[in-house]
């Protein structure tokens, strides 16, 4: 598509091939099913709208992660002024429900856990990295974050999950 302007017809092919990544995402940032639907939902009718505003050349994946992104954001800020601090109550992202629990579903779902349970900027960007393999350049563009930024969330995601699963939170020590 380098060198050429965008048709509604290449958008609609495209979100089409990108549907399940993006629902995937919204649900990442949304921690909902409906609200990851409607996120991606808003997210096809923007790309629609705007398909002009997609540069010819680069990763269209790209373009509709951040558009989700900035929808994601806008619908926080829109949240805030509303209800206050007011986020959408977490579900929690477990593996499928198995009949038997082996070791790797149990280890699946512990781990799942604990990359849930990350602050919302780690998740986000380890979900970017790890599961959609963006670069940290990508990432950092997707997230409008500098790159070193994206850098330092997956640093302090690893150290995180590096720490044994029954660890405690860090405490503060006592000083006498």
């Amino acid at each position: 598509m380098e060198g050429k302007i965008i048709t509604t017809s290449d958008v609609r092919q495209q979100l089409a091939a990108h549907l399940t990544r993006l629902w995937r995402y919204g649900l990442v940032l949304s921690r909902d099913r409906d609200l990851a639907e409607e996120l991606v939902q808003s997210t096809c009718v923007r790309a629609l709208e705007r398909g002009a505003q997609y540069t010819s050349g680069t990763r269209i994946d790209r373009w509709l992660f951040a558009i989700l992104h900035s929808i994601w954001i806008s619908e926080l800020r829109s949240r805030h002024v509303r209800m206050g601090q007011g986020f959408v109550a977490s579900e929690e992202l477990i593996a499928p429900d198995y009949r038997e629990q082996d070791d790797a579903c149990l280890h699946y779902q512990t781990l799942m856990q604990r990359v849930n349970a990350l602050p919302e900027a780690q998740r986000n960007t380890v979900f970017l990295v790890y599961v959609e393999g963006f670069t940290y350049r990508e990432a950092a563009e997707t997230l409008a974050v500098p790159i070193g930024t994206i850098m330092s969330r997956l640093a302090a995601a690893w150290a995180m999950l590096a720490k044994p699963a029954d660890a405690q939170s860090p405490q503060r020590e006592k000083r006498s």
